[in-house]
C-alpha cells in the first residue's frame, strides 16, 4: 500500500462518542468489551460515551462458546508458505482490502481482526481503523505485532462479531476476511456488519469455497483410491475437509444466500484455483519463477470468470436499508 506513514484522520469527539459504547459486555455475562491499545487522538476533551444499550441483544452472545478462544493459536497462524500460498493470500488481500478504499477520513471496521496485519495495512493508508476480535490471545500477539510497525496503528476492542458494540452506520467500511465460517451465527453476524456500515459504505467478505475445484478434484481422487483401488488413505483431515474450528461449510450458493439477506450483492468474485491440490504446491514451485506466475494468474482469471470454482470467494455491497432497519 502507498504512503505508508500518512497520518490517520481521527473522528471528532462527537462522532467518537457516536461510534463508542464502553459499556457493552462481551460474551461471558459480567465481562466489559473495552477498546484495547492504541487509540485515535482527537484532543484533550475526547470522552467516550458510556450509553445505555437493549440488554437483550446483548446477551444474545451469553451462551457460547464451543471453540476456546485462548487456545494455542500455532494451528491457525501460518507458520511456513509456498509460492500457490502467498499468491492466494496477496489476490485475497488486495481484493478485501482494496474495496474498502481506505483513506484519510475514511472510518473502516475489521471484523475478527485476528493478529492484527490488515487493520495495520488499512491504518497506513490514513483510514482510522478498529480492529474487533474476541480472542484475547489474538488481540494481544495483535498488538505485539503493531506495537513494532511506524505510523498510524489501529484502536483494538473486544467483541463478538454477532453483537457489535457500535451504533448503527458507525463505518464507511466494515471488512472481514477469512473468518464467517468461524462464527457461529453468520447470518446474525453479517446483520451486525451491515448494521455499522453506512447506508453507502461497503462491507467486504472473504470466504473459503469448499466446493471448489480443488476440493471437488481432491475428493473424487480420493474416493477412487479407497472405493476402487483398495488403498487405505492417510489419517488425518484432508483440505477439503472443514477444520474442526469452523461451523459452517461453505460453498458459492450458501455464500450468496446468507449474504444477500444483509449486503446489496455487488461483487461476488473468485480468488485462485488449484490450491490444496495434492502435489500442486511441488509442482508450482518446480516451474520457473515467470512460469509459475502466469499459471497462477491464469487460473485465478478463470476463478473471476467462475466464482464457484475458486480458492476462495470475496462478496461485497452496501447494507440493505431493510436488514438495518430490522437490527
Amino acid at each position: 500500500m502507498r504512503n505508508a506513514l500518512r497520518r490517520s484522520k481521527a473522528p471528532s469527539a462527537r462522532e467518537e462518542s457516536v461510534i463508542w459504547n464502553q459499556s457493552l459486555p462481551l460474551a461471558l455475562p459480567g465481562a466489559t468489551a473495552r477498546a484495547e491499545g492504541s487509540q485515535p487522538s482527537c484532543g484533550s476533551g475526547l470522552r467516550m460515551a458510556r450509553a445505555s444499550v437493549d440488554r437483550a441483544r446483548l446477551l444474545r452472545s451469553a451462551s457460547m462458546r464451543v471453540v476456546d478462544l485462548d487456545r494455542d493459536m500455532r494451528d491457525v497462524i501460518p507458520t511456513g508458505t509456498t509460492r500457490d500460498s502467498e499468491f492466494l493470500f496477496q489476490r485475497m488481500t488486495e481484493a478485501t482490502l482494496g474495496r474498502t478504499r481506505a483513506a484519510p477520513g475514511r472510518r473502516i471496521l475489521d471484523v475478527a481482526s485476528g493478529i492484527g496485519q490488515d487493520a495495520v495495512a488499512l491504518a497506513s493508508e490514513g483510514a482510522w481503523v478498529v480492529g474487533a476480535e474476541p480472542s484475547a490471545r489474538m488481540s494481544a500477539l495483535a498488538q505485539l505485532q503493531a506495537a513494532k510497525r511506524d505510523g498510524p496503528l489501529p484502536s483494538w476492542i473486544r467483541a463478538w462479531s454477532d453483537a457489535l458494540p457500535f451504533a448503527t452506520g458507525s463505518f464507511d467500511a466494515t471488512l472481514c476476511k477469512g473468518s464467517i465460517d468461524h462464527f457461529d451465527r453468520p447470518r446474525l453476524a453479517i446483520s451486525e456488519m451491515a448494521r455499522v456500515t453506512r447506508p453507502d459504505g461497503i462491507v467486504v467478505l472473504a470466504i473459503a469455497n469448499f466446493e471448489s475445484t480443488a476440493c471437488r478434484l481432491a475428493r473424487a481422487g480420493d474416493h477412487v483410491k479407497e472405493a476402487w483401488l483398495g488403498r487405505q488413505l492417510p489419517t488425518g483431515r484432508r483440505h477439503y475437509d472443514v477444520p474442526h474450528d469452523h461451523f459452517t461449510r461453505y460453498e458459492i450458493d450458501l455464500m450468496r444466500e446468507q449474504a444477500s439477506e444483509s449486503i446489496e450483492l455487488e461483487v461476488v468474485e473468485g480468488i485462485s484455483m488449484a490450491w490444496g491440490l495434492p502435489g500442486w504446491s511441488r509442482t508450482v514451485e518446480r516451474l520457473p519463477a515467470s512460469l509459475a506466475d502466469r499459471v497462477l494468474q491464469g487460473l485465478d482469471w478463470l476463478a473471476r470468470a467462475i466464482p464457484a470454482l475458486a480458492d476462495v470467494v470475496v462478496l461485497a455491497g452496501r447494507p440493505r436499508r431493510s436488514a438495518i432497519a430490522s437490527t
